[in-house]
């Protein structure tokens, strides 16, 4: 174990983690972390007595169930004491989820306002298996099998106590955890394994039960192209519908070279894995537009449907809503600067295969395998898009990657609910955060009706995955700005109640 102030060059920021499944969308998501990167840059820039957030490396057992296994892997963390300024101060546990570490998870946030305010130790940890904190193996089949939310928990509970040890703490440090989406759900199974240790957690978009078939993710979808409040209209719902029941038709009548010319795809999608491919991505661009609606990310859903409606001067009066989306298609890939629209199926599984490339794809899909599910599927038919994107198509990776019999999955994703408490968790001092156009808001805890704790939901009226982490802008709306108020309240009473001054 040893710490270090030296800082490393980060490529990705993780203020906001998140669950997805199709390829397309799982880039968004990367997409999205640069582009917090990038302002949350800007903001220390501004700002110079910002902290420089010391770094260090915890050596963990790889298998903490089992005392006879020596193996260890480097997992980082940081820390930043700049405003913890009492020996009894509070600390705030910044978990990190799906991918990488970053510095700036203990810079910049409404974790790291509040600790301001609150005069609180800001530490951070790394997922096992995620960015720097793996072997060099780590990645392989055989070594997957000790990535687990189950032993990143222990992790935690090893980081509490060396950081406590580090800096003298005690029982009169009151420790909240926070974490958004997958890392949301990790607070609040920390505080209900290890309450002795977390006396408070905030869980932002936490989808705490697992589910194989997650259908109602593309239910919520819909309904939010149709939520007025948002820019969202009924006619831009059913334009989206006409447009992928016309992509469905050409498919049918065998038209997948004009299809592929329309769209811009890599290459002609003909075979019918490469055609759920070409299906999944047109998908993802509406289901991340929804995710993170106004977080800057391609389009927003006003926007995303004013392109999908607009029947004006500016386009042909005859044109079909087919037309409309190889418009959309055409404006997303210049934004995201993607010369074409990735369909190989083949392709897909060699990327996942590889061993080398530290993606946090791999690990997360078998994360889904052994424990989640979280397929976002289309069978439905509240489901704008395409019944290609089934339950098989998504499953079936986890037998060809990590050789996961699909028949073992509901077992597994039993398991999992039963072991924390899927979405009735008997937790107190839990506070669930959600955006109503958020389709994770499905597995969540959205409602009050425990003896254990009656309070212990907020809903954002407006907003979407995980919008509460971030800093506060001027611009963001009314109900983001009163929700964050309100967090912030809940996080003072917990650390008044804990020192005894109420």
């Amino acid at each position: 174990m040893f710490l270090s102030s030296s800082l490393r060059c980060v490529t990705v920021m993780l203020l906001l983690d998140l669950v997805c499944a199709g390829r397309l969308l799982w880039r968004m998501k990367e997409q999205l972390h640069n582009i917090q990167q990038v302002r949350t840059k800007q903001h220390v820039m501004t700002h110079p007595s910002t902290a420089i957030p010391k770094e260090g490396r915890i050596h963990q057992p790889l298998n903490h169930l089992d005392i006879e296994n020596a193996k260890t892997f480097p997992q980082r963390f940081f820390v930043n004491d700049i405003y913890w300024q009492r020996s009894d101060g509070p600390v705030f546990l910044y978990i990190a989820g799906e991918g990488p570490l970053s510095k700036f998870s203990v810079l910049y946030g409404h974790h790291v306002e509040m600790a301001e305010r609150h005069g609180a130790l800001l530490v951070a940890l790394e997922h096992r298996f995620y960015g720097e904190s793996i072997n060099p193996d780590g990645l392989e089949t055989q070594q997957l099998k000790d990535l687990s939310s189950q032993q990143a928990l222990a992790d935690l509970a090893v980081f509490h106590r060396y950081i406590s040890q580090r800096f003298g703490l005690s029982y009169k440090n009151t420790w909240i955890s926070f974490g958004g989406s997958y890392a949301g759900a990790l607070s609040a199974w920390l505080r209900g394994k290890f309450p002795h240790l977390i006396y408070g957690a905030v869980a932002s978009s936490a989808p705490v039960h697992a589910q194989l078939d997650f259908s109602s993710y593309n239910k919520v979808v819909g309904r939010s192209l149709m939520n007025k409040a948002v820019g969202g209209s009924k006619k831009c719902l059913t334009e989206v519908r006409e447009a992928f029941a016309a992509v469905e038709a050409a498919l049918l009548m065998g038209n997948e070279i004009q299809l592929a010319k329309d769209f811009g795809c890599c290459e002609t999608p003909i075979k019918p894995q490469d055609k759920t491919e070409f299906m999944q991505s047109l998908a993802d661009i509406f289901m991340g537009t929804v995710q993170y609606n106004e977080e800057g990310v391609a389009f927003n859903i006003e926007e995303l449907c004013h392109i999908m409606t607009n029947k004006s001067e500016a386009y042909n009066q005859k044109e079909e809503a087919y037309d409309r989306l190889i418009k959309l298609v055409e404006m997303y890939r210049a934004r995201v600067d993607a010369t074409c629209l990735d369909v190989s199926h083949e392709t897909f599984v060699l990327e996942l295969n590889s061993t080398t490339v530290r993606s946090s794809y791999r690990p997360w899909l078998y994360q889904t395998c052994t424990e989640f599910g979280f397929y976002q599927t289309c069978e439905d038919d509240s489901c704008p898009f395409s019944h290609t994107i089934n339950l098989q198509s998504q499953a079936e990776l986890c037998s060809q990657l990590f050789n996961i019999p699909q028949y073992s999955l509901p077992v597994y994703i039993d398991f999992t609910n039963q072991y924390y408490g899927g979405n009735r968790p008997r937790t107190q001092r839990v506070l669930y955060i959600n955006g109503n156009i958020d389709p994770w808001t499905e597995l969540s805890v959205t409602w009050n009706d425990t003896s254990e704790d009656n309070d212990r939901v907020i809903l954002i009226n407006g907003t979407a995955h995980c919008a509460d982490m971030n800093h506060n802008k001027a611009l963001d709306r009314p109900a983001l700005h009163r929700a964050r108020k309100e967090i912030e309240r809940r996080v003072a009473m917990w650390l008044a109640m804990q020192n005894g001054t109420t």
